[in-house]
């Protein structure tokens, strides 16, 4: 004969029940954030690359040729203009040009070393 006293208490109770599903819930939805949050860091960090390649290897440290255009880079690299202006501006490697010409990126290797010095002068 089975005692029913020593059953109810191996059971667990609902308490239990939503203790282990809180923090079920709670590990999935921060492994699904921590997987996404890598994959987002994969393709900026991939997509990045692919900006800085294609400008290293069409810019030079001559006049008119330091820079190029958002329209112009993601036409070649097949991302969108938004995609590259995002890029660009978080990569400590890219410039975006401070001269009369809008929207045009270089690589900082080559713009600092074509910078005029800044004046410490008062």
């Amino acid at each position: 004969m089975v005692d029913v006293k020593n059953v109810e208490k191996k059971l667990p109770t609902w308490v239990d029940g939503i203790i282990v599903g809180a923090f079920g819930g709670t590990f999935a939805g921060i492994a699904l954030w921590a997987f996404d949050y890598g994959r987002e860091r994969n393709a900026e960090r991939r997509d990045g690359n692919r900006v800085y390649k294609w400008l290293h290897q069409n810019t030079e440290d001559l006049e008119g040729k330091r820079f190029r255009t958002t329209r112009t880079t993601a036409s070649y690299t097949d991302l969108s203009q938004d995609r590259v202006r995002f890029l660009c501006s978080r990569d400590p490697r890219i410039k975006l040009s401070t001269g009369q010409k809008e929207d045009v990126w270089g690589l900082t290797e080559i713009v600092r070393r074509t910078d005029p010095p800044l004046d410490s002068g008062i």
